[in-house]
């Protein structure tokens, strides 16, 4: 998700709960606070020499010791005055991907793409997700597309592409 699209829909969604979905039904504890925004700006080379550049918005999530057991979150109206504010300070590129970084006691400290969004009653639930690193240039390195192939239990053989 982009920042610009990121920002529209907390606007359009200012009366509901934020909510965040780190892992398949692990949400974000009510205590969380936006702690930092990263403007952050990638110049890469990759394996195969290429070169590429790009921006990224890092929105820091964390979970607060000190209001553990808190029930009530964050309201998008919030987060929007908080986030607006930064964009006082340091202007956003409005096209940059948007990420989340988080992490508690039973889950690393990641980046985490904003993957989806559902409306639940008075909540706003952002689903978040991790990209799973990838060679990108397989063609110039010579790696092959990764194929997953399925076969019926028991017919797999060394080779088959199944194993």
């Amino acid at each position: 998700m982009k920042t610009q699209e990121f920002f529209q829909l907390l606007k359009d969604h200012q009366d509901k709960s934020l909510l965040f979905e780190y892992s398949n039904g692990q949400l974000v504890g009510a205590n969380y606070h936006i702690t930092e925004v990263k403007h952050v700006k990638i110049d890469s080379v990759d394996c195969g020499a290429g070169t590429d550049a790009w921006n990224e918005t890092i929105i820091q999530l964390w979970e607060s010791p000190s209001e553990i057991g808190k029930t009530e979150f964050m309201s998008a109206y919030k987060a929007l005055g908080i986030l607006n504010k930064v964009g006082t300070m340091k202007a956003y590129d409005w096209e940059a991907e948007v990420k989340m970084e988080y992490s508690n006691s039973l889950f690393h400290t990641a980046q985490l793409f904003v993957n989806d969004f559902e409306i639940h009653g008075n909540n706003l639930l952002l689903k978040l997700a991790i990209e799973k690193t990838d060679c990108k240039a397989k063609e110039i390195c010579g790696v092959p597309e990764t194929v997953e192939a399925t076969s019926p239990e028991g017919t797999c053989t060394p080779g088959g592409g199944c194993c």
